[in-house]
């Protein structure tokens, strides 16, 4: 029996190898040490551009000097540099307070890793693990970090994010970013590109004076219902056609199919709340097989809008009352919901879900909300929940879906 059995700390060897990766670097390694009697107490390993680095913690053999040259053998004939740390007990546990810190750029330069790096450790905290979730069309890498609580460390790198211009996301490490969730999009400048009622004002020779508004009410200047009823009274007259012309001109965010089709295999529910109009919604949602969906209803008579709302209009409150609901639709508790939005229209939204999460938004928005993306690609949110290009990518092929290849 083995000191780790008795509850005693074990004398330990640290082994680090590092080369060239190649099939048969871990057999080799484990198979020099099999014959020891050795007990595995962790394991970490990594590739990086074709360089592996393995790292490996056992148990001390009676016979340190015979393993110690027997693994500096296998790693000679392996053609790898190795290093042998002799010591006592295990890894000790990550401290309280753990976070996973995801950080978005495009490019993402070593001055901004530096940079985070640099506020992580002013807070006396430690970065235990760091992997890459995406390379391209963003570069996305997540940080495991311990040490300080997750509001305080969000706070801190809030700003560095915007000192470095890079996207950077701090969550709690729970068990909540694996779980099942809801996710609740806003529409217009979120699941779509632009604004609905701007592309039917169009149709009324009124898309500047909409277009004016809009941008106001979202900045939070304006009242969002007194905004969205005087917008629409210009409509007043336009073809009921013109709903349906607008809906074949709207392009959805880079990444909104992938982000939904991802989430759906998992097992994830999607609802859209908009202060937009339920006949474009009822379709976007029918389309990319979304759960749920509540927005306004324009008033249609004799195949023509008459400038008027049918029903109470979905605003500010009434978007954070519909995630509610829907939340209980889907069992699904508040904490384990993602609200993403873009106005101040969404911020109650965003405040009533576990995580609210700003896309492209508003100054005022950003900085209410627990974090921000501000690249154009709505499926980079699958890096914040811990998926990675990889996992995505490979998922699709499996399924058929031909993804772009990345650049070499």
């Amino acid at each position: 029996m083995t000191d780790v059995h008795a509850g005693r700390k074990p004398e330990t060897l640290l082994i680090t190898l590092t080369g060239k990766d190649r099939p048969g670097v871990t057999s080799s390694v484990f198979g020099t040490l099999s014959g020891a009697g050795v007990e595995v107490l962790d394991i970490e390993q990594i590739v990086l551009r074709g360089r592996l680095i393995l790292g490996v913690l056992v148990t001390a053999p009676h016979q340190v000097r015979r393993v110690t040259e027997a693994v500096e053998e296998t790693a000679s004939a392996l053609g790898m540099s190795v290093d042998i740390e002799r010591g006592v007990g295990d890894n000790k546990a990550r401290r309280g307070g753990r976070s996973h810190v995801t950080i978005l750029g495009s490019p993402l330069r070593a001055a901004a890793m530096g940079a985070v790096a640099g506020r992580i450790a002013d807070l006396g905290a430690n970065i235990d693990r760091i992997e890459r979730m995406a390379r391209y069309p963003v570069t996305a890498i997540d940080l495991h970090v311990s040490g300080v609580e997750t509001a305080a460390l969000r706070t801190a790198l809030a700003a560095e994010a915007v000192r470095q211009g890079v996207d950077i996301a701090v969550q709690p490490a729970t068990l909540l970013r694996r779980g099942s969730r809801l996710i609740v999009m806003d529409v217009d400048s979120t699941l779509i590109q632009g604004e609905v009622i701007e592309m039917l004002a169009a149709h009324a020779g009124c898309e500047a004076e909409v277009a004016a508004v809009t941008e106001s009410a979202m900045r939070g200047e304006i009242d969002f219902e007194e905004s969205l009823r005087s917008r629409v009274a210009l409509l007043e007259g336009v073809p009921a056609s013109a709903l349906d012309e607008v809906y074949d001109a709207i392009l959805l965010a880079p990444g909104a199919r992938t982000m939904v089709r991802t989430l759906r295999r998992l097992g994830y529910h999607f609802a859209i709340v908009s202060g937009g109009f339920s006949q474009i919604t009822d379709r976007l949602a029918a389309d990319l097989e979304i759960d749920y969906a509540r927005a306004n209803e324009l008033e249609i008579v004799d195949g023509r809008l008459t400038g008027r709302i049918v029903g109470p209009v979905v605003d500010r409150a009434g978007k954070a009352a519909a995630l509610r609901e829907f939340a209980a639709a889907a069992g699904v508790a508040g904490a384990a919901v993602i609200a993403i939005g873009d106005g101040a229209n969404d911020l109650d939204m965003l405040n009533a879900a576990g995580l609210g999460i700003a896309y492209n938004a508003k100054p005022l928005v950003r900085d209410a909300a627990d974090t921000a993306v501000n690249v154009p690609y709505l499926d980079a949110i699958l890096y914040l929940l811990g998926i990675s290009r990889e996992e995505i990518e490979a998922a699709d092929a499996e399924a058929g879906f031909v993804t772009p290849s990345p650049p070499v």
